[in-house]
């Protein structure tokens, strides 16, 4: 696949017709042999070093000049290398391993910074459904009439009344707004009977396709509207909208936050898939405010430009480029129990087996169509069922249209039968597999029962049989903390001290491989960095313990000491 870059200037104009590109260097540099007559402009010795490199997995220092590394070895070897101009760090045995890489995050910032947060983004926090009353309240006493009143980072298994929320609760917040709750998850929201009603949605309406309007035991509307149902009433009422000018700044902040925000738990590169934030990625860069790198997956029109001008991924260069598709959703959710099965969820009643959200044909044109433009797919597929669609359409289009090394993405890729991997295999799939939820979701993996949660996040299967699974945590649905990540894959055991799918632990250098080298290998960009390679970006996170010693209920607790992005220092703890 050709990977071309285009100036921060022509991303902002990608409708345009002249389009200006050359071929990235992808391949790692050699260690110069006449570096020792170049100062390095930072050295950093005295380390418990993993490089994640299997040439030479463990050292004690290395060397960064031109915010690559340029030598990795022993304290002795690159102390010796240090000039008159060379910043020198003493890491007085601290852990340093590579940046960490997340490649599925729609962490725009924006909502963070100005939206109404009902639970805890970052970490497990039990509420109270009328700490979520009180808030959407406040919001409403200065929303006009008609106006949606909208709260998010909803977890419907995170409520301290061990009850879900539902209409009647919402019809305390108001009885002139519509008014919704935004599950994490993405794919279910709770409303009141305002947008019920302005939406025309009664108790009699039939459920379309790929959605549903839920039901208490009565027959009622419950507040409940899952995936494709959800169309139908945020469609109605009017929301706040801004000058652009205002707009703008909104979005500008929230990309600045999350950028921060990412540092601080050791994030160097993130797979981006919320719309609209490119332009302010770009003019936080120029600002210096973007500390973090981005593989930005594009849809709607920016996907279009691409592929009315022949753009394909990997266009732009080592700090912001395109990548793959966004997720073109095929099913529902995992943790909001949506995602398409091939049995029946445990204790729900009439059966059901999920929401399909596109139709195997509809499917295939999409997939046949990005994937002959030098695109790569990327589909969301949670269910076997959806996984075995999404699989089909990639066969298709990769039969009809033959190209090199396009590793097809399959973001969340949640339940692996044996025969699904085979198949992810014989085409080089690469799922972005959720990351954090063996911790922070455990409570909600009852639903399935052990006989699914033993293909359920397959880590181990998945590298057994030679796939290269990453970290794709999904935030908002999940927390995106990948020492957290870490410790979910090692142990398999949540918040709450349950144990499910132990079969799919894997070793912990595993784990820090699969959040480093393997979100490298993602995007097609393991020689430029995911290790502390000679030639590779100068990536890197300092720990205050040592993740491969330390108990392994701890990992998620180890302090990060410093984030670097190319020798830059972008987060000190």
């Amino acid at each position: 696949m050709t990977h071309r870059r285009l100036s921060r200037r022509g991303f902002l104009n990608l409708g345009g017709t002249s389009l200006a590109g050359f071929a990235l260097a992808a391949n790692a540099r050699a260690q110069d042999a006449d570096f020792k007559s170049k100062d390095p402009d930072l050295v950093v010795f005295n380390a418990k070093v993993y490089t994640v490199d299997t040439r030479a997995p463990r050292a004690e220092a290395f060397a960064v000049k031109n915010g690559r590394f340029v030598a990795v070895g022993t304290t002795a070897e690159i102390r010796g290398l240090i000039g008159k101009k060379t910043q020198s760090f003493d890491a007085q045995q601290m852990t340093i391993v590579p940046g960490f890489i997340d490649t599925h995050n729609h962490g725009g910032g924006e909502g963070l910074l100005y939206n109404v947060l009902v639970g805890n983004p970052f970490e497990v926090e039990f509420v109270t459904i009328q700490s979520i009353i009180d808030k959407l309240r406040e919001r409403a006493a200065i929303t006009p009439p008609g106006a949606w009143v909208e709260g998010y980072f909803h977890d419907d298994t995170k409520l301290k009344d061990k009850r879900p929320l539902n209409a009647q609760d919402l019809d305390k917040v108001s009885a002139v707004h519509p008014v919704c709750v935004h599950h994490r998850g993405g794919h279910t929201g709770f409303y009141n009977s305002k947008a019920y009603a302005m939406a025309g949605v009664t108790k009699a309406t039939p459920n379309p396709f790929g959605g549903t309007y839920d039901k208490d035991a009565k027959g009622e509307l419950n507040g409940r509207v899952t995936d494709r149902a959800m169309q139908v009433l945020n469609k109605v009422g009017e929301r706040v909208t801004y000058d652009p000018a205002v707009k703008e700044k909104r979005v500008f902040d929230g990309v600045g936050y999350m950028s921060k925000t990412f540092a601080r738990y050791g994030l160097t590169s993130v797979h981006h898939d919320e719309v609209g934030v490119l332009p302010a990625m770009q003019e936080q860069r120029k600002a210096g405010g973007l500390v973090h790198r981005v593989s930005y997956e594009p849809t709607g029109d920016l996907l279009e430009a691409m592929i009315k001008n022949g753009v394909e991924s990997g266009f732009g260069d080592e700090f912001i480029q395109l990548g793959a598709t966004s997720e073109h959703t095929a099913d529902g959710s995992f943790s909001e129990r949506t995602m398409a099965i091939s049995k029946p969820y445990k204790d729900i009643s009439p059966p059901y087996q999920g929401n399909v959200t596109e139709s195997q044909e509809d499917l295939n044109a999409w997939c046949e169509r990005v994937h002959r433009a030098g695109i790569r797919m990327n589909c969301h597929a949670n269910g076997d069922v959806a996984i075995d669609h999404v699989l089909t359409a990639y066969e298709r289009a990769m039969k009809l249209y033959p190209r090199p090394d396009t590793r097809p993405k399959i973001t969340h890729c949640s339940l692996t039968p044996p025969a699904l991997i085979a198949r992810m295999k014989a085409i080089n799939a690469v799922p972005a597999e959720f990351s954090t939820y063996s911790y922070y979701n455990s409570d909600k993996f009852h639903f399935y029962g052990e006989e699914f949660m033993e293909h359920m996040t397959a880590f181990r299967s998945l590298i057994d049989a030679g796939i290269v699974p990453a970290a794709g945590s999904d935030f908002s649905p999940g927390p995106f903390s990948p020492l957290m990540a870490i410790q979910g894959m090692v142990t398999r055991t949540g918040w709450n001290g349950e144990t499910w799918g132990a079969n799919q632990k894997i070793t912990r250098e595993e784990a820090l491989r699969v959040n480093t080298i393997n979100g490298a290998y993602n995007s097609l960009e393991e020689n430029i960095k995911g290790s502390i390679t000679p030639g590779k970006l100068a990536d890197f996170v300092v720990l205050a313990d040592d993740p491969m010693t330390i108990a392994a209920d701890k990992i998620k607790d180890i302090k990060i000491f410093r984030t670097v992005m190319g020798g830059r220092t972008t987060y000190q703890g």
